[in-house]
């Protein structure tokens, strides 16, 4: 059990967005397309799981004096750090594996090395200079969405990649405001390079960003064609998730983006609508 909290399985929920390509290309319907995505959101997962563990291995003296954080399988000595890391060679070893049962394209693979090495550096050090964290954050998302693509060789549309980057950086930065508001800058190094005003202004600015760029992708020629014109009338519901999750962070949130999803229903409530809009617009309608 306390192997399974050390691979944080909760934060899985943002690799998720390796399905997005697939979503939005019409190209759902092909098991083999749906099998191919699922390996690489496991890749993925596991990759992230390995990056958790150096983590937590690096911050574990800090982590023992956080009220929450105090808890983790490391932190609390329930997990030494010589199994942790024989833990995390063992993940490492099964993503290899699955990449060459499921024959990645180089691409493929360059995504997954680029992710772990960024956040490599992040968690040894980079994540204590200010923009360059947040920045490290941002480009997770990215990557986790250029690497769904890769894997069927799937072209991202401009306008959504620009979308993608928006929302990263608004999601990034409600994460760093919400830290500041709860506990000063104490928990990050980097905090004290932000202000609350700071990183409010940026925020809304990337949020109203993300529905620009989410409007504009939805009257593209190319997303036009294969959604009858319709995709556009779901922009009014990702307003109101977006205002729903700003609700969420300028309220008792910490600011991470699993932890305000996973514990506002009304917000699963809302994306679970959404998918079902977008499937019922490029696959039935």
């Amino acid at each position: 059990m306390e192997y399974i909290k050390l691979m944080r399985p909760k934060h899985y929920i943002k690799n998720f967005l390796i399905f997005l390509p697939l979503l939005f290309s019409g190209k759902l319907l092909s098991l083999s397309n749906i099998l191919i995505t699922l390996g690489g959101v496991i890749c993925f997962s596991l990759v992230a799981s390995s990056i958790y563990i150096i983590n937590d291995i690096k911050d574990r003296e800090k982590d023992r004096q956080h009220k929450t954080k105090c808890k983790r399988p490391i932190a609390s000595g329930k997990i030494s750090v010589r199994n942790a890391l024989i833990f995390m060679f063992f993940l490492l070893i099964i993503v290899a594996l699955l990449v060459i049962v499921l024959d990645f394209s180089l691409l493929s693979i360059g995504f997954l090395g680029l992710y772990f090495l960024l956040n490599l550096f992040y968690s040894l050090g980079l994540k204590d200079v200010p923009l360059v964290d947040i920045i490290i954050l941002v480009s997770g998302f990215v990557i986790r969405v250029l690497f769904g693509a890769s894997l069927l060789a799937i072209t991202v549309s401009n306008w959504l990649y620009l979308t993608v980057i928006a929302i990263s950086f608004y999601l990034g930065l409600g994460k760093r405001r919400n830290e500041i508001v709860k506990n000063g800058s104490k928990t990050r190094k980097v905090l004290k390079y932000y202000t609350k005003e700071f990183l409010d202004k940026n925020m809304y600015m990337f949020l109203t960003m993300t529905i620009i760029f989410y409007s504009l992708w939805t009257t593209d020629l190319s997303i036009v064609s294969k959604s009858n014109n319709l995709l556009i009338w779901t922009v009014p519901l990702v307003i109101i998730i977006a205002m729903k999750y700003s609700m969420d962070i300028e309220g008792e949130s910490d600011g991470d983006p699993v932890e305000v999803i996973v514990h506002d229903k009304v917000i699963m409530a809302l994306g679970l609508v959404y998918v079902l809009c977008l499937i019922m617009i490029l696959y039935v309608l």
